[in-house]
């Protein structure tokens, strides 16, 4: 068994499409729109095959998550090695995202770093 994607919500959808094939090397789909609804969709596809969907509908609230809510918190993902973590997050920092923490060694051993992107959205970096 494996997990064939994770969905979320997100209030601007071709930024946060951007954002993810920017730093990411995401490979998107062509975007689905369902006229009937207002929901629109991306697929994006990461190097070992992980996809995750973005959808934005005009219902979707404008509020930021609580960093300590219930539920889906953040995505990892691994990108081979410390050195690469340092030269992510310092990219990301010089872009103006906000750094939770890190790059740093946790107490369960990972090396990593968490970011807090557009949209509240929580992204950890781990070698």
């Amino acid at each position: 068994m494996r997990l064939e994607h994770v969905a979320m919500y997100v209030r601007d959808l071709e930024k946060m499409r951007e954002f993810f094939e920017t730093y990411f090397e995401a490979t998107s789909n062509e975007r689905y729109h369902n006229t009937k609804t207002g929901l629109m969709t991306y697929f994006l596809t990461f190097g070992d095959g992980a996809r995750l969907e973005l959808m934005t509908r005009p219902e979707v609230g404008q509020s930021e998550p609580d960093l300590y809510q219930a539920g889906l918190i953040h995505i990892a993902f691994s990108v081979g090695s410390k050195e690469k973590v340092d030269a992510l997050t310092e990219q990301l920092i010089s872009d103006g995202y906000h750094v939770l923490s890190g790059p740093r060694t946790t107490g369960d051993g990972y090396y990593e770093s968490a970011v807090r992107i557009a949209e509240g959205i929580q992204i950890e970096i781990t070698e």
